[in-house]
């Protein structure tokens, strides 16, 4: 009788919580954190613009965009925004984790994985972001967190292996991001009938051309983590800052710089998009 009755206690949570994760609350905390991300990258590619163009010492990254917002006049506001913008895309994807999404693969076990670890991921951002708007702790530069993990993993026997390894997926995962943005992939979670042709053209087109730098960078980064592998060298190791200012030391010089970071805010406005037509 206890368990019977345990069973059904059991079974009214589970329903209860698949019905919060598909709730019309969640699906705004969604389109939330997808507008935080759209503001996060226009504010990355800004400061990467001014990096190419004057030599700007800012970080380009999470951190410097952060900074950057405090600047502002409605700073704080903006900051707070952010937290609940990041924190709604944190519920969202371990709620994705937990019970599967909307979408064709959204129940299998790697989908599942991929969600954990981005809902994992925009936690970490959430709580770095909350920190500095309470006052309470500076935020990390992407640079120092990539180097401070790979540290810590090159101290252990096998850890070059380990970081080769991750730079390696890091890599291939760019690189997937740029194919899938060429192929318009992420048009399978972009239904956008109630929008006018030319609308729908211009999404796509922002989808594709950020997708693609996005990748770019993503790319770069995993390439910095294999010579830390290679050399056993932590400092070797970058984040999205030294990435897109390695960009610059090309044979094409700033003017790639520019070019990725104009697609990093394309893609910020693209993330704005995906937050009001997603299919979520």
């Amino acid at each position: 009788m206890v368990t019977r009755t345990a069973r059904r206690r059991a079974f009214r949570t589970s329903r209860a919580a698949r019905q919060t994760a598909s709730s019309r609350a969640m699906e705004w905390l969604a389109r939330a954190g997808l507008a935080a991300r759209g503001v996060m990258y226009v504010l990355i590619g800004i400061i990467a613009v001014q990096i190419a163009v004057n030599g700007s010492r800012q970080h380009a990254d999470r951190a410097g965009a952060v900074r950057l917002v405090a600047q502002t006049p409605f700073g704080a506001l903006i900051l707070w925004l952010l937290v609940f913008g990041f924190a709604g895309m944190t519920l969202w994807r371990l709620s994705e984790a937990l019970w599967g999404s909307n979408e064709a693969d959204g129940h299998n076990a790697s989908k599942r994985v991929s969600n954990l670890a981005c809902g994992v991921f925009y936690g970490v951002v959430t709580y770095g972001i909350l920190k500095y708007a309470l006052g309470i702790g500076q935020p990390s530069s992407s640079d120092k967190q990539s180097q401070d993990l790979t540290a810590a993993v090159l101290k252990y026997q096998g850890g070059q292996a380990v970081v080769a390894i991750a730079g390696v997926v890091v890599v291939l995962a760019g690189l997937y991001t740029i194919y899938k943005a060429y192929k318009l992939s992420f048009l399978e979670h972009l239904p956008m009938a109630s929008a006018s042709p030319r609308t729908r053209k211009v999404v796509t087109r922002l989808g594709q051309i950020g997708g693609i730098a996005r990748g770019i960078v993503f790319g770069t980064v995993g390439v910095f983590l294999v010579f830390a592998a290679q050399d056993a060298n932590p400092r070797q190791a970058k984040g999205i800052d030294s990435a897109l200012r390695a960009l610059a030391h090309t044979p094409l010089g700033p003017w790639l710089l520019v070019v990725v970071a104009l697609g990093l805010v394309t893609f910020g406005v693209y993330s704005c998009c995906e937050a009001r037509w997603r299919a979520v």
